[in-house]
């Protein structure tokens, strides 16, 4: 996995054969750029360490929803794993194929389950007993079998941020091991369900590989006793959240991760399913922003930008981190400062007490924002939202075109 994917070449900053610069001076900024050989070469590693498993890799469309990046890796041979019946729309739109694509999330509507089952998805990864009653009902009253897998919480802890934690009992997802096997009892009764596999998920951003193991463990042992109840799991769809490097984590790499994961499944014969998101495309992308103001007072120094928490909620949200380098590439000594956006809260920051040579008007680039960052985007301060650029080689294609003030009001109506 890269380091960065902006890379300096006699003083001057690339992304694959275009200048950063270049990029900032023809689309302007908040940009997010994005690189196509880093997404592929991110996804052919991927594929290469699980090659003795052989699995369905499910890209998880939350991480990045653009339907360029989706067809890029459906035409790679990805799967999907989505949420929303948006993003099952986003994935028929960028040519992904539906019955490579699994459902999970805890709030299906009937018109979801709908949509899906009329696609003939691969699963729906099945968190409440509520929700395997309602997938029975809307399967049967349209004459179809849905086919289910019943994502189980082991209560393992992923070891990361509270709020992207997944697999721990106090969490919202799934259900325990006692009601996973409530609920297999009660779909084999059903006659418009066909059981099909077992999910997990409990985490992202993970950087430690035992909870993967522990994890896998837990459910490998469910699919034994499952098999005393006559219930047959074809499939096991270990999930995603394996971490990447933002500033000094040294997450698994993929085939440690991979061969983790073949020595707990053993001799069994399963179809292993796998949802990677952000290590598949954090590293390809980066937010473009430039310098408006540079702020200095007696015991803090702000460099004021025109990117904002609303283009990139991460640093906000879970004081994550994004290294930020200066594309202009300044002599002069450095100072530190707080690199904060123009919208009126105090969380509205990419970076606290970064060292660096700046100057007004100065390109700078947020890096490894291709995961969680554009997607997770909003318009909050009544801000447009950023353009999207593929670089492939030395041409840039717009993705995304950037928002308009037309764009924010449409659909809002004054009253008569």
């Amino acid at each position: 996995m890269p380091k960065s994917m902006i890379y300096s070449n006699e003083g001057t900053f690339f992304i694959e054969n275009m200048p950063v610069k270049k990029l900032a001076d023809d689309y302007g900024t908040p940009a997010y750029i994005y690189s196509r050989k880093i997404i592929d070469d991110t996804f052919t590693n991927f594929k290469k360490s699980f090659i003795k498993i052989d699995p369905l890799i499910c890209f998880a469309v939350k991480a990045n929803s653009n339907i360029a990046i989706l067809n890029l890796l459906a035409k790679l041979g990805a799967g999907f794993d989505i949420v929303s019946g948006g993003e099952l729309k986003r994935v028929i739109s960028a040519k992904g194929d539906p019955k490579k694509l699994v459902f999970s999330g805890i709030g299906k509507s009937v018109e979801e389950i709908g949509l899906a089952i009329s696609h003939n998805i691969l699963a729906f990864n099945v968190e409440s007993e509520g929700e395997l009653h309602r997938i029975q009902s809307v399967a049967k009253s349209l004459n179809k079998k849905a086919a289910i897998s019943i994502r189980v919480n082991p209560n393992v802890d992923a070891k990361t941020h509270p709020y992207i934690s997944t697999g721990l009992k106090d969490n919202k997802f799934g259900v325990d091991e006692n009601k996973a096997i409530e609920l297999y009892l009660l779909a084999k009764s059903l006659d418009s369900v066909e059981i099909k596999g077992i999910d997990c998920h409990i985490g992202s951003q993970i950087t430690e590989i035992n909870p993967f193991i522990d994890s896998a463990k837990k459910l490998v042992a469910l699919i034994d006793h499952l098999k005393t109840l006559d219930i047959n799991i074809q499939h096991f769809d270990i999930g995603g959240g394996l971490g990447i490097n933002y500033k000094e984590e040294t997450p698994p790499s993929f085939l440690d991760y991979a061969d983790a994961i073949d020595k707990v499944i053993g001799d069994r014969k399963l179809k292993i399913i796998v949802e990677p998101g952000r290590s598949l495309i954090g590293k390809a992308g980066v937010l473009l922003t430039s310098l408006e103001y540079i702020k200095e007072g007696h015991t803090k120094n702000f460099a004021i930008v025109d990117a904002a928490m609303n283009d990139l909620m991460r640093p906000s949200l879970y004081d994550a981190y994004h290294e930020i380098i200066n594309i202009n590439n300044n002599q002069f000594a450095k100072k530190e400062y707080d690199i904060v956006g123009p919208v009126c809260e105090t969380g509205d920051f990419f970076g606290k007490n970064r060292s660096l040579s700046i100057k007004n008007e100065d390109l700078l680039a947020v890096l490894d924002t291709g995961a969680y960052g554009m997607s997770m985007s909003s318009n909050y301060n009544s801000r447009p939202r950023a353009i999207e650029i593929l670089v492939d080689n030395e041409k840039a294609h717009v993705i995304r075109e950037r928002e308009t003030f037309e764009h924010l009001i449409s659909g809002e109506s004054i009253l008569p």
